[in-house]
């Protein structure tokens, strides 16, 4: 979600992991496109796309940014909070169903397919919370060394990705 009420927000967890990789990895700065309501990252081999819609419209930026960029639904890599994955955790997904993820629900839909990648990152507490609870909570002090080691596997996944394939990736972001 766009807005600084929702910044560091579990549900911002994805936007704002995505924002931090390219700054890392020394990629393209984001320029805002009104066109597709979404900052944008171009760069020669990967296209990075933060909608500044609400996360349950996020298919309004991902499908037109993909049309225009003609990429390959397989080519995507949505990566968002999971609710059902305790924090610390993350998987990586082909060709799943949304889980009820507004997000992923939105993109599948703008899509007209499930066939995309999914980087799932957990955000559970080890105490179950409903999920309408718990995605606007923002991260406790002890979490943030759980979510430092997490980004680090990402980052990993993500590079992974771009160096080899999503099945290398997949074995390092899965594994626990």
């Amino acid at each position: 979600n766009p807005g600084e009420e929702y910044k560091n927000t579990r549900h911002n967890i994805g936007r704002e992991l995505l924002r931090e990789w390219q700054k890392k990895s020394g990629l393209a700065d984001f320029e805002f496109n009104k066109k597709w309501n979404a900052q944008i990252s171009k760069n020669r081999n990967i296209i990075l796309c933060l909608p500044e819609t609400f996360v349950n419209k996020s298919g309004n930026a991902v499908a037109p940014a993909a049309r225009f960029y003609k990429i390959k639904t397989g080519d995507i890599f949505v990566i968002h909070d999971d609710a059902d994955i305790e924090l610390g955790r993350a998987k990586l997904a082909y060709n799943r169903s949304s889980a009820g993820h507004k997000g992923v629900e939105s993109v599948r839909r703008a899509l007209k397919t499930e066939e995309f990648w999914r980087v799932r990152l957990g955000v559970q507490k080890k105490r179950r919370v409903e999920a309408m609870k718990l995605v606007l909570q923002k991260f406790a002090p002890p979490e943030q060394t759980v979510l430092k080691k997490l980004k680090k596997k990402i980052f990993s996944g993500l590079s992974l990705i771009l160096e080899k394939d999503p099945e290398t990736a997949m074995n390092e972001i899965n594994r626990s």
